[in-house]
């Protein structure tokens, strides 16, 4: 069977398309936001402000998720906020003042909500159908996403500076991946509207095995997210390093993560999600104290290359055992992420403030060591995955063995 019309290659790519519009809608707008600040004429607080505005949005909007997610289904809930998120940019460009960003960027945020929980369960979905590890290769489509916006703003600001050229042109792009998801996208086993038919299954308290699945996620964001934001600025005033340097801090971490994860799912397939997350999260925390206690510049761009090498997975394969769970544990355990991610920077700053920044990364080698103490209690399935289909054109759509 040719790749084009194997269902599993279908699906993985809409999948994955919905995984790059994530990031690329992302990485558009936080990429204009001098031209947003003059534009609307806004502090520095005011930004932070705008910033924290998108996360909020997605924090509290799990009771929506859930619902949505109950009523729609994955497949829909994709379809349905991947355009909206496209339709987002071209409001924020129009916002008039203020106020009129902030709700935009409040509204955006629980779209963000919404498509990081159904393309995660189309992911997970995918897995399980055809037996195949692709979760990780997906996450790494967000994050090319995110480089791809970053060199689009740079390519449309050479030819003009406007941000509605650009917003429109994002926007355009984002609606096309929108119509060719369309196609491969999984079909939810339930119907629409069970929600409706049976109300008291729609709210249920967290399983203990999804409060830890939720601890693991945010603090393996918190590591993920506070290693982005003050890794330049560990090596500059810590380490010592120029400023060519200290640049390269977030390329490693961000790299690292980008190219561990466009290997994750032959490790997952090899030894399991639960020993790659321990593994890859004690590799983390041991990494950056090591730094942390040598110093150094070398030091510090190798214990941050061990960061981003072992927190790339964790998402990734805590996203796939959430599916698993009751209805409830996909969308929680979606807004812890982006809890940990909204959280974490402005804590390390709070206890770089308090003692110093050395202090507030070993905090972050405390994430990740919690991550891994997290994962134990998991429950991890162990699972045979098949190989993908060989030259000889023999198929790998079999049954996954499993066994708890």
């Amino acid at each position: 069977m040719s790749r084009l019309h194997d269902p599993f290659r279908r699906g993985q790519l809409a999948a994955a398309a919905l995984f790059f519009s994530l990031g690329f809608q992302y990485a558009t707008w936080v990429s204009r936001l001098p031209a947003l600040k003059t534009d609307l004429g806004l502090t520095l607080a005011e930004v932070g402000v705008l910033l924290m505005a998108a996360g909020v949005g997605a924090s509290v909007s799990f009771p929506l998720v859930t619902y949505l997610m109950g009523r729609m289904g994955s497949r829909r809930l994709s379809l349905w906020s991947a355009p909206a998120l496209a339709a987002v940019l071209l409001a924020l460009v129009a916002a008039p003042n203020y106020p009129a960003a902030l709700v935009v960027l409040c509204v955006d945020g629980v779209l963000v909500g919404c498509l990081n929980t159904a393309m995660n369960a189309q992911g997970a979905a995918l897995e399980a159908r055809h037996g195949r590890a692709t979760m990780a290769k997906l996450h790494a489509t967000f994050s090319a996403g995110s480089a791809l916006a970053a060199l689009l703003a740079s390519g449309v600001h050479v030819v003009t500076p406007s941000v509605v050229a650009h917003f429109a042109v994002a926007a355009a792009l984002l609606a096309l991946l929108a119509v060719g998801a369309r196609g491969g996208l999984l079909a939810d086993d339930k119907p629409s509207g069970s929600t409706r038919k049976n109300p008291r299954t729609a709210w249920k308290m967290p399983h203990r095995v999804t409060l830890w699945m939720c601890c693991a996620m945010v603090f393996g964001t918190v590591t993920e997210g506070a290693m982005n934001d003050w890794s330049t600025l560990y090596l500059k005033d810590v380490a010592r390093a120029s400023g060519e340097i200290a640049s390269l801090g977030i390329a490693v971490v961000s790299g690292m993560m980008l190219l561990a994860r466009l290997f994750a799912d032959g490790w997952r397939s090899r030894w399991g999600d639960g020993r790659v997350v321990l593994l890859g999260s004690l590799l983390a925390c041991a990494g950056l104290a090591f730094a942390l206690v040598t110093g150094g510049v070398v030091t510090a761009l190798i214990g941050f290359a061990c960061v981003g090498l072992g927190i790339a997975a964790v998402t990734p394969c805590v996203y796939v055992a959430a599916a698993k769970q009751d209805s409830n544990a996909l969308p929680l355990v979606a807004a812890m992420g982006t809890t940990g991610l909204l959280a974490g920077p402005p804590l390390i700053g709070f206890v770089a403030n308090a003692s110093s920044l050395v202090w507030g990364m070993a905090l972050v080698s405390l994430s990740a060591l919690v991550v891994a103490v997290s994962s134990t209690r998991i429950g991890w399935e162990a699972r045979e995955v098949v190989r993908d289909a060989g030259d000889d054109g023999s198929t790998s759509d079999e049954a996954v063995r499993r066994s708890r």
